[in-house]
């Protein structure tokens, strides 16, 4: 069953804003503490920041994947095709995590993991703002 937080735009909206507006600040910290110099606090912070990709914004995918997407095309079922790319949506930033961790692996941390940690701002920004139009705002008269 889906939360009622799932189903309302506004709350909806805030939970997306609160996840995106963490992980810019948490991606301002990792820049803040290379730009000082402070390479190992830096890497221990991209770490986090994965972490909070994964627990804070994944984890949110997978509840809508688990249950807010499909509840959405069954009452809907005109939905399913945005419920795909919205589902594939969440797909890229699993990959763009997964690259991430994998070069923080062999290469530590580099202007390319940089470069992807933003990459997943603007992916998620625009699947955020696609999924409130898409599935919560009302239809134009």
């Amino acid at each position: 069953m889906v939360g009622p937080s799932l189903r309302q735009l506004h709350a909806h909206h805030a939970i997306h804003q609160g996840g995106l507006s963490g992980a810019i600040a948490k991606t301002e910290e990792v820049e803040n503490l290379l730009e000082a110099r402070e390479f190992e606090v830096a890497r221990q912070a991209a770490d986090h920041l994965v972490e909070y990709w994964e627990t804070r914004i994944l984890s949110h995918a997978e509840a809508e994947e688990e249950g807010f997407y499909p509840e959405m095309a069954m009452n809907n079922p005109g939905l399913q095709h945005a419920v795909t790319k919205l589902t594939r949506d969440h797909e890229l930033l699993r990959m763009i995590i997964a690259d991430i961790k994998s070069m923080l692996d062999e290469d530590g941390l580099t202007p390319e993991v940089l470069q992807q940690f933003h990459a997943l701002i603007v992916v998620n920004a625009i699947h955020s703002r696609d999924e409130e139009r898409l599935l919560l705002e009302e239809p134009s008269q």
